[in-house]
């Protein structure tokens, strides 16, 4: 069985310094595809090399199966990485250095020439094997990279930004041959780590979202985990709110005039916002803050919600859509996100129609009220 589980886990590099890894407790099952995800100095390398055994944990659980494996060597816990610089050996053919780690454990020569051949013909690295790295582009190489872990035939694959040194184009390709080699192997667990939210929502089964600076020390490392679409409808806090989604959502400070089991009532600059949320527990006069995704504002005079004024101050056209930033009164500028290229000018008036089911209401301690409305997982 390849299902991870972190208890309690923590990493302080010295006594008088913070800690990098705080009570981090998760789970990922047998066969899933989990993505760390957060800001740089999160702690999500740090985490993925603790699976790895190249980094000692300071307190805490880890265990693979059902083995704790805190003390166990890196060689034995059935896991195999892809490291971010593809550290391939440079006097080596592709399926010498893919070959390289059997060797190193004493496999037989037909066996390693039996997993480099499946491996090479997962990767479609068939015609390359006998080509040095120098020879290879910088996607060619990231596969070789990954077949080297093909072929210990892991319990757990880990990848440690493995995209970052490619160009847009090939980020996508290579994306897309992750995803399907997880499809392939179904029977192992990925944990993939990166910065890129488009890399964690289009590849995860699971996504883990953790927290930077003081939050770690404050909440723990873990700031949410779930779906890439849990996360994105359902933020547990404000920090989950403007990480995942791009461009980031928009928020408007308000203060909480009334609540039931399924909406409340905002004062937002004079103007009463309805928000599908259960708040409760709030206090009317208590500081609030209205979110809402640059992609769920329509624009116009009539329809349903709220009608919100404001003045456009630049456009950015991005050819299939249009980025539109507005300033309303006594508010930050925010972010409309339209189809197509919008035809009108800055200083324009608008009206933005603000509706209920898709704003979200976060506390005085930026902590998300309850949607009440069904959303996609």
């Amino acid at each position: 069985m390849s299902r991870i589980e972190f208890k309690n886990i923590c990493k302080r590099y010295a006594p008088q310094l913070p800690m990098t890894i705080h009570n981090a407790n998760l789970t990922i099952e047998h066969g899933e595809f989990c993505v760390f995800v957060g800001p740089s100095g999160c702690g999500k390398s740090t985490l993925l090399r603790m699976v790895a055994g190249l980094e000692d944990i300071s307190s805490g659980d880890l265990l693979i199966g059902d083995q704790r494996v805190n003390d166990l060597p890196p060689a034995k816990r059935g896991v195999a990485m892809v490291f971010q610089s593809y550290a391939l050996y440079p006097h080596m053919t592709v399926g010498e250095n893919m070959a390289f780690g059997l060797r190193v454990l004493g496999s037989d020569k037909a066996e390693i020439d039996r997993k480099v051949k499946e491996a090479a013909e997962i990767l479609q690295l068939t015609p390359l094997l006998d080509r040095l790295p120098k020879a290879l582009s910088g996607g060619q190489r990231q596969r070789v990279a990954i077949g080297r872990a093909i072929v210990k035939q892991p319990k757990v694959f880990l990848f440690d930004e493995p995209l970052s040194n490619l160009d847009a184009a090939l980020r996508v390709q290579t994306r897309l041959e992750i995803a399907k080699l997880h499809k392939d192997m179904g029977s192992a667990s990925m944990i993939y780590v990166t910065h890129d939210q488009v890399e964690a929502m289009t590849l995860a089964n699971k996504i883990v979202l953790l927290h930077t600076g003081a939050l770690i020390q404050e909440r723990g490392s873990v700031a949410q985990v779930g779906s890439p679409m849990n996360l994105y409808h359902r933020p547990a806090s404000l920090f989950v709110a403007e990480f995942i989604g791009s461009p980031k959502m928009n928020l408007l400070q308000g203060t909480l005039r009334s609540a039931d089991a399924q909406h409340a009532s905002v004062d937002v600059g004079g103007q009463t916002l309805t928000v599908s949320v259960d708040a409760r527990h709030l206090k009317a006069g208590e500081s609030v803050q209205v979110g809402i995704r640059p992609e769920h504002i329509p624009l116009g005079t009539e329809g349903e919600g709220t009608g919100v004024a404001a003045q456009l101050q630049h456009i950015e056209r991005l050819g299939d859509s249009s980025l539109l930033y507005v300033q309303i009164p006594g508010q930050p500028i925010a972010t409309v996100k339209v189809e197509g290229s919008a035809a009108m000018a800055a200083g324009s008036a608008l009206t933005l129609r603000l509706l209920p089911d898709q704003l979200h209401l976060f506390d005085s301690q930026g902590i998300a009220c309850h949607r009440t409305v069904e959303l996609p997982e």
